[in-house]
């Protein structure tokens, strides 16, 4: 049986530029990994390892690449970034379908709204939201596209801990709900674990994959204890090289 092509193929030999005093930095090593279709998998690692930077190379906002990134499927790429980037003037709603191609500008979003809780909000402007809200309407605009691949750079940094749980458990409902593969960078190793099908593990700057661990425990299994064991695991496995995997 032909093996099924991944939905993303990365293989870049590293990336340099020039800092704003005119020195050379070196900002990422060399990078090859594949995603499954529908996989869900976090991209960890120290603070300026390059993980934002191999989203920007995969977005196209990063070039020239030195080596290759391919997005299989429709192609389509949604982003959601830290801060959710809405457009003031527009209602919930209008935030949303502005990702739609004109083709899809009119497919119903209620199923859609539903799942991630903003049934109620989308008629409101983002101004009236709160943070976590906005976020909420940030992953609805991503999901709404109906992508190839979703990446996301850290969406819920900076709320506090049961906001930021409860927008896991969301984006789970959305994606279980419209499968898609997911690309997630994220500090928090506890995040990683609860969320993830896969965990790459970034050495620090020049960031290359040091390792690359499987979670084969079904989410419903992950509670709190499970998590910080595992990323326990995942903390030894920064300072060592290899493949391997959490019960």
């Amino acid at each position: 049986m032909a093996e099924a092509t991944p939905a993303l193929e990365v293989d870049v030999r590293g990336r340099r530029f020039r800092s704003a005093e005119g020195g050379e930095v070196h900002a990422l090593g060399a990078v090859a990994f594949t995603l499954p279709e529908r996989s869900f998998t976090c991209l960890t690692g120290p603070s300026g390892c390059g993980k934002t930077t191999v989203l920007r190379m995969i977005l196209g906002l990063d070039r020239p690449i030195d080596g290759r990134v391919q997005v299989n499927g429709s192609g389509r790429v949604a982003a959601v970034f830290q801060e959710p980037r809405l457009l003031p003037w527009r209602s919930v709603e209008d935030n949303v379908r502005l990702a739609l191609p004109s083709v899809d500008a009119g497919r119903p979003l209620g199923a859609l709204f539903d799942t991630l809780g903003l049934a109620a909000h989308r008629a409101l402007l983002p101004g009236e939201l709160s943070l976590g809200l906005a976020r909420r309407v940030a992953l609805a605009r991503a999901f709404a596209l109906e992508p190839s691949l979703i990446l996301l750079d850290e969406p819920f940094v900076s709320l506090d801990e049961d906001t930021a749980e409860r927008l896991r458990e969301l984006l789970l409902s959305v994606w279980r709900a419209r499968p898609t593969t997911v690309l997630m960078v994220t500090h928090d190793l506890e995040e990683a674990v609860a969320l993830a099908d896969r965990v790459i593990v970034f050495s620090a700057a020049p960031g290359t994959p040091r390792a690359s661990i499987d979670l084969a425990a079904p989410r419903g299994v992950r509670d709190g204890p499970w998590r910080v064991q595992a990323a326990a695991r995942l903390r030894s496995e920064r300072t060592m090289v290899g493949v391997g995997g959490l019960p």
